[in-house]
C-alpha cells in the first residue's frame, strides 16, 4: 500500500511541475506549422485527432490556422481543463472538443474507424510505443488521411555511455533509420521526416527549469520529481547533440499493391515492364547496364510492385550518384506496365523505394522528370539547393528530395553513373 501511495504522490508531483507550462515536450508553433504543411492538402474543415494533447498548444494552432475540428485526447483532466479554458478565451471552443481517454485504447464510440483526416501526436506516442501507435491508429484515418507522430531518436550511431545509460532507464531510443523501419513495418509510407531544431527543446526545457527552481521540495513526491527532472535537464545539456525529436509524417501504404526489392527471378519481368512503359528499350537496357556497375548498383533499392497474382506491375530504381564528391541517389527509371497505369502502382513502388532509402540512412535523392508527378513525393527543384545537372534541361525538371535534413545538402553538379551517358 505504501508503494501505491508513493507512486501516486510521484505522479501528482510530476504533473504539478508541468501544470501551466506552455509545452509538455519539445516543440514550437513554427515546427507545428511546418509539419502541417508537410502533411499535405487537407479538407477545408479537417477532422483532427490530437492524441496526448497536454494543455493543447498544437490543438489551438490547428483549430485556428487550419480551420480544423479538433478532438483533443489526454488522460490528465487538468490539462484538458487548461485547453478548454484557452479555447474559450480564443473563441475556438466550437472547434475543439476535449476527451479524457487512453490513447492506447481508442475503441469507444467516439473513435469509429475512418473518422479523422489527420492524427497528431507531438511527443506523446512513447507512452504506448511508436510502432504500436503507428500500427493501431491507422484504422482511425479517413481515405487519404495522414499521421504526424514525433519520436525521440538517436542522432549518432555511437552515443556516449552517459546518454545511453539514461535512455536505457527511461525508454530506449532507435536511430532515425531504425525508427523509419518501424513505421514501414507497421504498414506506413514515410512522405516526410523533420528533425526538430534545438530551439524546440528550449521552448520546453527553459520554462521547466524555471519551474524546478521555484517548486516546493517538501510537497509529497516532489523530491523524486525534482531529482528526475534535474537529471533529464543535465543529460540534455551534456549529450543533447546525440539525440533529438524526429517528427514523422506517415500515410498508410496502398493496400492494392505489394512492394518489395526485386529478386533475380524478376529480371525478365522488370525488363518487360520498362520496355512496355517507354517508346524504346533504352530504359530497360539502362537498368541492365546499371546492374553491371558495382559502384552504382544497390540491390535493395531496385523495387517492384506486384499484382495479387505475383506479376510485376511497376518498377522503381535508385542507384548511387554523386553531387560533387558527396554520395546521393538517382531515381530512374520509374515504369508502370500499360495495363496497370493510373491505378497507383507507380506511386506505391516509388514510395517503397524511397522508404527503403531512408531505412538505409541515405540523405538525398535527385530525379529528372515531370515536376507535377514528382512533387507529390516531396521533390522540389534541385536548384534551390545549388544542385545542377551537367547538361541542358529545364530547371524545374531536375528535382531533389532531402531524406535526412540533419545531413548538410551538398552543392554542385550531379555526377550520374556512366550508364546514363551524361
Amino acid at each position: 500500500m505504501t508503494d501505491h501511495i508513493d507512486d501516486a504522490s510521484r505522479t501528482e508531483a510530476f504533473f504539478t511541475l508541468h501544470h501551466r507550462l506552455p509545452r509538455q515536450s519539445p516543440g514550437s508553433d513554427a515546427t507545428t506549422r511546418r509539419l502541417l504543411a508537410l502533411a499535405g492538402p487537407l479538407p477545408d474543415r479537417p477532422r483532427v485527432l490530437d492524441l496526448g494533447c497536454g494543455p493543447g498548444r498544437a490543438a489551438l494552432l490547428l483549430a485556428a490556422e487550419a480551420g480544423a475540428e479538433v478532438t483533443a485526447v489526454d488522460l490528465h483532466q487538468p490539462f484538458l481543463d487548461e485547453l478548454d479554458e484557452a479555447a474559450k478565451a480564443r473563441g475556438l471552443d466550437d472547434r475543439i472538443r476535449t476527451v479524457r481517454a487512453d490513447m492506447g485504447d481508442l475503441t469507444g464510440p467516439g473513435f469509429p474507424a475512418g473518422s479523422f483526416d489527420l492524427i497528431w501526436a507531438e511527443g506523446s506516442a512513447y507512452c504506448i510505443g511508436f510502432a504500436t501507435a503507428v500500427r493501431e491508429w491507422q484504422r482511425l484515418l479517413a481515405p487519404g488521411g495522414a499521421l504526424m507522430v514525433s519520436e525521440c531518436v538517436w542522432t549518432t550511431d555511437a552515443p556516449s555511455a552517459g546518454a545511453r545509460d539514461f535512455w536505457n532507464r527511461n525508454g530506449s531510443l532507435r536511430t532515425l533509420p531504425e525508427t523509419t523501419a518501424a513505421a514501414v513495418a507497421a504498414g506506413c509510407t514515410v512522405p516526410a521526416v523533420l528533425l526538430q531544431p534545438d530551439s524546440d527543446w528550449d521552448m520546453y526545457y527553459v520554462p521547466l527549469a524555471e519551474r524546478v527552481e521555484s517548486a516546493d521540495p517538501t510537497a509529497p513526491g516532489m523530491e523524486w520529481a525534482l531529482a528526475a527532472t534535474r537529471e533529464e535537464l543535465a543529460v540534455r545539456r551534456a549529450y543533447g547533440a546525440e539525440y533529438g525529436y524526429a517528427a514523422y509524417v506517415l500515410r498508410p501504404a496502398d493496400p492494392r499493391w505489394t512492394t518489395r526489392p526485386e529478386t533475380a527471378a524478376d529480371r525478365e519481368a522488370v525488363h518487360a515492364v520498362n520496355s512496355a512503359a517507354f517508346p524504346t528499350r533504352d530504359e530497360a537496357d539502362l537498368v541492365d547496364a546499371l546492374r553491371a556497375d558495382a559502384e552504382a548498383w544497390l540491390p535493395e533499392l531496385s523495387y517492384v510492385a506486384e499484382t495479387p497474382d505475383g506479376s510485376v506491375a511497376a518498377y522503381a530504381l535508385l542507384t548511387r550518384c554523386r553531387i560533387g564528391d558527396a554520395p546521393a541517389l538517382a531515381l530512374a527509371p520509374v515504369a508502370t506496365s500499360p495495363a496497370h497505369q493510373r491505378q497507383g502502382a507507380g506511386q506505391a513502388v516509388v514510395r517503397a523505394a524511397l522508404d527503403a532509402a531512408r531505412v538505409r540512412g541515405e540523405a538525398l535523392v535527385v530525379v529528372l522528370g515531370d515536376p507535377a508527378y514528382y512533387a507529390r513525393f516531396g521533390c522540389v527543384p534541385a536548384s534551390r539547393y545549388g544542385i545542377r545537372p551537367g547538361f541542358e534541361v529545364p530547371d524545374e525538371a531536375v528535382m531533389a528530395l532531402v531524406l535526412d535534413d540533419s545531413v548538410p545538402v551538398p552543392v554542385g553538379m550531379i555526377r550520374y553513373p556512366a550508364a546514363f551517358g551524361v
